[in-house]
């Protein structure tokens, strides 16, 4: 059975948590589609941390841990896409984390496919579930992302299909090896900050888009 959470665990905590927040569907239906790869960037890092996500907070599946002294909060909403801020707004405000400690995970499809670009605030690019989110913050778009790139879909395709089907096997293999990236930038993060851990891991990234960008998603 699920349990819940307590602030009291972060009581003593510094320095402050920072909470990882994965965006997707909830069930077995969207396990594996290219909407979901936020949920997937989450499940990635509480494996490689050994953080067990096994407490439900705010209406999100719900994980807590350390990764050096630094307390660590990871949270996957299970709203629904369309309605992530109805737990990403209530988590922040839980914990009483300023939005410059919340890092909000999730596909793009304005990056070719196993992309990824670390960012510390912006708009919502159309990304319903990032919308949401930014409207439970109360407009505040001050809080960090990690875009997942999903790319664009093919020919006529329509998007909402495209972002609700699973990933031919070469872009699954793409995403597999985005989604390990991405574990090591949470990490630097952590360790490093925002500032430079971004423009290391930008730069890196950089160098990738120009080689992937012609690839298929």
């Amino acid at each position: 059975m699920l349990g819940k959470v307590s602030r009291r665990w972060f009581c003593t905590a510094s320095p402050r948590p920072w909470l990882f927040i994965g965006l997707g569907n909830p069930g077995e239906k969207y396990q594996g589609t290219r909407h979901n790869v936020g949920f997937e960037m989450i499940d990635a890092f509480a494996e490689s941390q050994g953080i067990l996500m096994d407490k439900v907070q705010c209406k999100a599946l719900f994980g807590q841990g350390y990764v050096g002294n630094v307390p660590v909060l990871l949270a996957k909403p299970q709203t629904y896409m369309n309605l992530s801020g109805e737990s990403t707004g209530p988590l922040a405000a839980y914990f009483k984390l300023p939005l410059n400690r919340v890092m909000v995970c999730l596909d793009d499809m304005d990056l070719p496919c196993g992309v990824l670009r670390l960012q510390p605030n912006g708009g919502h690019g159309s990304h319903n579930g990032l919308k949401s989110v930014i409207y439970h913050f109360r407009g505040n778009r001050e809080f960090g992302r990690l875009r997942i790139g999903i790319g664009r879909p093919p020919g006529q395709m329509d998007p909402k299909a495209f972002l609700l089907q699973k990933s031919n096997a070469g872009a699954r293999s793409r995403i597999d090896t985005a989604l390990q990236e991405g574990v090591d930038a949470l990490k630097l993060l952590l360790s490093k900050g925002f500032t430079e851990s971004a423009r290391c891991f930008n730069r890196e990234q950089k160098y990738k888009h120009i080689r992937l960008q012609t690839l298929p998603g």
